[in-house]
């Protein structure tokens, strides 16, 4: 599949086109197709639903001290329509597995889902989000 139709496909599930995928895509197509089946495996609904595995995702950055891949997997979430709820219940569970760091590194996604604070569209981060 083409770059720009794998983006616009991340785009439909995600909410908004994570900047990286934009310069990935122009630096090397070859990398979609790879890219591609990963997406469908975590953007689709499988035996868990995508929300579920977005929100695992979230913990798994967390957990790797990324807060621009944060940002990006808060706003997939959200996207997906998990709950305020939802998010604390995983920030519970990065608190346990990876400490105060984890949930730290945090902050400006759980503002984000405060609506607090606003993209900057750097790193994963995307440009815009859909309404």
């Amino acid at each position: 599949m083409e770059p720009k139709k794998v983006i616009d496909s991340i785009e439909g599930k995600m909410g908004f086109t994570p900047e990286i995928m934009n310069m990935m895509g122009e630096m090397n197509p070859e990398l979609f197709a790879h890219y591609k089946k990963c997406d469908d495996g975590i953007q689709e609904d499988g035996a868990l639903s995508a929300k579920v595995k977005v929100l695992m995702s979230l913990a798994v950055m967390a957990s790797q001290r990324c807060e621009a891949c944060c940002e990006s997997q808060m706003r997939s979430a959200l996207n997906h329509g998990a709950t305020k709820e939802e998010i604390m219940e995983t920030m519970n569970v990065v608190f346990i597995t990876s400490g105060a760091p984890g949930v730290a590194v945090c902050r400006r996604a759980l503002n984000l889902m405060e609506g607090k604070e606003e993209s900057h569209g750097h790193g994963c981060m995307g440009e815009r989000r859909r309404q």
